[in-house]
């Protein structure tokens, strides 16, 4: 039976945090300069995977994203098999094709394009997009697009880094290496386009699952995606259901105690840095903390 902490318990525990993780420390593993990404969590990620000295059975990310957790889990061996989720048409559509399709094709195309305004115009531009077309465009938003942001409204870097403007975040080398490296480990790995919600339901039972929920937050989620809003609640009385363990990331906001408070859910929070080097607290929820 899973360990539940009274709603006391939960208040007192609220205070535990730890150091905030140098990103630069953190193997780079995703094709995506993610917003809200999780690389700064992989440390506490390992150690919650890693508890009961075996590998885990089976992981489940419902909200994919960037997926450096899914990727950190397959090429640290740390479960066996991994399940991707992502209901993003642009999003899924580089999973699809980098787990699924033509990660070679994607990879050499990043690669060989010629990085100008008239290029990206002419592939941005281009209504007849199959999937592998969409993956490339979807990559190369999210390198030229301010902050890495996919959501209507965003537009093109202008200054960027040291002046480089829309090239300042176009890595192509590095981009080809990592997706051919994906390849390597993309047969434990299964990619799902579709809602979190229905696949956490689907396993809700499965006691040999480990679930990594990182849902759009309360706050910035309109600002950063596309598919922002969701049943926050649900999500919460969901994962109180949940038979297998789970991490639950959010932001640090009066609601999400009192949601936590609400579902007997225990919490730590836990200092990361934001983007503009900004400290700030992120709440992990999961159903014990023996492993932290």
């Amino acid at each position: 039976m899973k360990q539940q902490l009274s709603l006391f318990e939960i208040s007192e525990v609220a205070t535990n945090s730890k150091n905030v993780v140098n990103v630069a420390s953190v193997p780079q593993r995703s094709p995506f300069r993610y917003p809200g990404g999780k690389t700064w969590l992989i440390p506490t990620v390992r150690k919650w995977l890693a508890y009961n000295d075996r590998t885990a059975q089976h992981l489940i990310e419902p909200f994919a994203g960037g997926g450096i957790v899914s990727l950190t889990t397959a090429f640290e061996e740390l479960a066996e098999t991994i399940t991707m989720v992502e209901i993003d048409d642009e999003v899924a559509a580089v999973w699809e094709v980098i787990l699924n399709g033509k990660n070679k094709w994607l990879a050499e195309k990043i690669f060989s394009f010629e990085l100008t305004l008239e290029n990206v115009k002419s592939e941005l531009g281009n209504p007849q997009k199959l999937v592998h077309d969409l993956a490339f465009c979807t990559i190369l938003k999210n390198r030229i697009f301010h902050g890495g942001i996919l959501a209507k409204g965003s537009g093109l870097l202008k200054n960027g880094e040291n002046g480089k403007g829309i090239a300042s975040r176009w890595y192509p080398k590095t981009l080809r290496d990592r997706i051919l490296a994906i390849g390597f480990v993309k047969n434990k790995i299964h990619f799902i386009k579709g809602d979190a919600f229905e696949v956490m339901e689907q396993n809700i039972d499965n006691e040999n699952t480990y679930f990594f929920i990182d849902p759009p937050y309360t706050i910035a989620g309109k600002r950063l995606y596309n598919h922002f809003c969701i049943d926050h609640e649900r999500l919460f009385e969901l994962t109180s259901l949940l038979k297998g363990r789970y991490m639950l990331t959010y932001d640090d906001t009066l609601e999400i105690r009192q949601l936590a408070a609400k579902y007997k859910l225990p919490y730590r929070t836990i200092p990361m840095k934001t983007t503009h080097h900004l400290e700030k607290n992120e709440l992990i929820i999961s159903d014990n903390f023996k492993w932290w």
